[in-house]
């Protein structure tokens, strides 16, 4: 008898690929998962060690969890990593791409060199990973996507980051609409200014502290409000939401 009830749960055990979830908001988005009971594999692309701190926070507090490398704009790599989940767990049923990169520049002063490397993670990374998600997801899955709120606030600086997040976000709905048929979400959320290593890089304090007093909440995001709002789009109970771009910026623009 108790084999076979492990063999059922195993069937029916929900699996969740995270992209860059060794650190800041994708390893928050992973031990949530985890809480919520799905089976977590961790992407990451250079730093094993985060990766492996994360699958070891996820397993301390009773879930399943595997760090898997792979370079989200490398075709052959993310088609690996959907291969090493299915051996491992059997499926696929959530996607959440939140590996990303952030270069600050006037347009003006743009080096180009770093404008293709973020299109390559941010724009191309998101396609990779999505054309997977798409032949991939079992029904009543969700492929979640990240952009940035910045496409809507328009600041100085962000130009090669937003524009790159900008293309996501076209992308959303048209996905959405082509998988009519499947049972499958395609979503967006966009970050507001979050307390990560990499919003934080190259900010002085009063540049924080005036950052974290726009929205009307008064602070900054944490990775943890981020990945609250994931699992919602996650789970059966933000299954409605489709197509969508979520702004989850405490009140800005």
């Amino acid at each position: 008898m108790t084999t076979n009830h492990q063999t059922h749960a195993a069937a029916t055990e929900r699996v969740a690929i995270v992209t860059g979830g060794s650190r800041g908001i994708g390893r928050a988005v992973a031990e949530r998962l985890a809480d919520d009971g799905f089976a977590v594999v961790v992407n990451y692309a250079r730093d094993a060690a985060s990766a492996e701190e994360t699958v070891k926070a996820v397993t301390a507090a009773g879930g399943r969890a595997l760090a898997v490398q792979a370079d989200v704009a490398d075709e052959d790599a993310v088609a690996a990593l959907f291969d090493r989940t299915e051996q491992e767990f059997g499926g696929v049923d959530v996607v959440v791409n939140a590996a990303g990169r952030m270069a600050l520049s006037p347009v003006a002063d743009l080096d180009l060199a770093d404008l293709d490397a973020v299109l390559r993670t941010n724009l191309r990374g998101t396609f990779v990973v999505a054309r997977q998600a798409a032949r991939r997801l079992r029904a009543a899955g969700s492929l979640v996507t990240f952009s940035t709120s910045v496409v809507g606030t328009q600041f100085p600086t962000y130009g090669a980051y937003a524009a790159s997040k900008g293309g996501v976000e076209a992308l959303t709905m048209i996905l959405a609409r082509e998988l009519r048929g499947r049972d499958i979400t395609v979503n967006t959320v966009a970050p507001g200014p979050t307390a990560t290593d990499m919003f934080l890089d190259g900010k002085t304090p009063e540049q924080i502290e005036q950052l974290a007093k726009t929205p009307p909440l008064e602070r900054l995001g944490t990775p943890q409000d981020i990945a609250r709002v994931v699992a919602f789009l996650a789970g059966p109970e933000g299954h409605w939401v489709n197509g969508q771009t979520l702004r989850a910026n405490g009140g800005m623009v």
